[in-house]
């Protein structure tokens, strides 16, 4: 009892408060806010959540706001314990490749051997488990062949109905922007089995993830800055999984109550909170 007095005596002093504050900040849960509408309708614009720090191992601790990097990369994955690795489906807070210090909140669609055709409206997706995995695991109408392999088409958009595409929106005519720029990731292809473009000489955008890497896509789809741009994201970069949502406000400055306390685990696949708003 001697010992947990102290200890309650050290943890109600400011010294004991911050050390604790930090501890749980570093290891276990990090306040985040959406800054973007690349998640819309999944996550808004608004939403105050906390990441879960030990979804996929523990990440090395950075001192919020500055990101300062506390201990070093021992093992030079950029985690002082390694865990599991983020499944396809998953909704990851990593940080940002080009800027490490901004951390991004996307969706895992794809990890590293899977193979990636991108055409407006579509996204073909062929898994490195091969065609057996396919067929065992897709149904047959999300199934196309093309050059001799199965590919499955837009394969997370029943699971997860927040999911779309802006059909105002011509993204195959930005992405030739980007290209052009050279700041985009995919690159362009001929794929006779899909429809011709006949503004362009290709018709698609393709990548094969990098071994050890994520491709990482956001809900909304033609609006959102992700892999298709920057590439995919090393495990290196990985923070941690949203976990629940603390605080919602939306541009009126009007509390979303309805979706305060839930956790995003569940509100992904219930359409009753895809309004969007």
């Amino acid at each position: 009892m001697k010992y947990l007095d102290r200890f309650l005596k050290w943890s109600n002093s400011w010294t004991g408060t911050v050390v604790i504050v930090l501890l749980v900040i570093f290891f276990i849960a990090q306040a985040f806010v959406i800054p973007s509408g690349s998640m819309k309708k999944t996550l808004l614009i608004g939403d105050h959540l906390f990441v879960k720090k030990f979804s996929y191992g523990i990440p090395i601790p950075h001192i919020p706001w500055i990101e300062l990097q506390v201990l070093p990369d021992f093992f030079g994955n950029g985690h002082l314990i390694e865990g599991d690795k983020p499944k396809r489906g998953d909704i990851v807070v990593f940080r940002y490749p080009k800027n490490p210090k901004i951390h991004y909140v996307k969706r895992m669609v794809a990890k590293g051997g899977d193979e990636i055709i991108f055409q407006d409206k579509h996204l073909y997706i062929h898994f490195v488990e091969g065609d057996e995995y396919i067929e065992k695991n897709f149904s047959k109408d999300k199934i196309v062949k093309i050059a001799g392999k199965l590919w499955v088409l837009n394969p997370y958009m029943e699971k997860f109905p927040g999911i779309q595409y802006d059909k105002n929106v011509d993204l195959f005519s930005q992405m030739n922007m980007f290209l052009s720029a050279n700041e985009l990731d995919m690159q362009p292809a001929i794929v006779e089995e899909l429809p011709k473009n006949f503004n362009s000489n290709y018709n698609a955008f393709y990548k094969k993830v990098p071994d050890g890497e994520f491709y990482m896509i956001g809900d909304n789809r033609d609006h959102s800055n992700d892999s298709r741009f920057w590439g995919s994201v090393p495990y290196s970069l990985i923070v941690g999984k949203p976990w629940f949502i603390y605080f919602s406000i939306d541009d009126d400055y009007k509390v979303r109550w309805n979706r305060v306390g839930r956790l995003i685990e569940n509100l992904q696949y219930d359409k009753s909170f895809l309004d969007g708003k």
